[in-house]
């Protein structure tokens, strides 16, 4: 498994319920802002994968909520891969206050659809070793 790589997100107000709580579907939001910001640390960008033919999926996806998030709250995000041998791949994130306080955990199935073939590719850790200018990002 990587080192898990963090970005820094602020809740906005435009982001939370009635109750004041940041919405449910937004945790997914920021998971996937982690995701792409871990993508373009490591030198892959939207327009490269698809001109190599492939492009990243979800194919399941489990939140944990933990404590409440409010308007204000700053949280860092972290994102770790966890490669085995499949076609898939595990994401393994979390939410978290900055005084240490878990909000949230995001556990995620992930593969690289090759975009002609319409079918996972066999080997996604390879492919991302092969894409990245900073691999070990994936902890490859």
């Amino acid at each position: 498994m990587s080192e898990p790589f963090s970005v820094r997100i602020t809740v906005r107000g435009y982001e939370t319920d009635v109750q004041g709580h940041l919405n449910q579907s937004v945790y997914l939001n920021y998971a996937e802002h982690a995701r792409w910001s871990l993508l373009q640390a490591a030198g892959i960008t939207q327009a490269g994968l698809i001109a190599t033919g492939v492009g990243p999926v979800a194919l399941e996806t489990t939140i944990r909520y933990q404590r409440e998030l409010l308007a204000g709250d700053e949280v860092d995000v972290t994102c770790a891969f966890e490669w085995g041998e499949g076609k898939t791949f595990r994401i393994r994130q979390t939410i978290r206050k900055t005084d240490g306080t878990v909000a949230a955990e995001i556990t995620a199935v992930g593969g690289l659809l090759d975009l002609k073939a319409r079918r996972l590719v066999a080997n996604p850790q390879s492919r991302f070793k092969e894409l990245a200018e900073n691999p070990g990002l994936f902890g490859l």
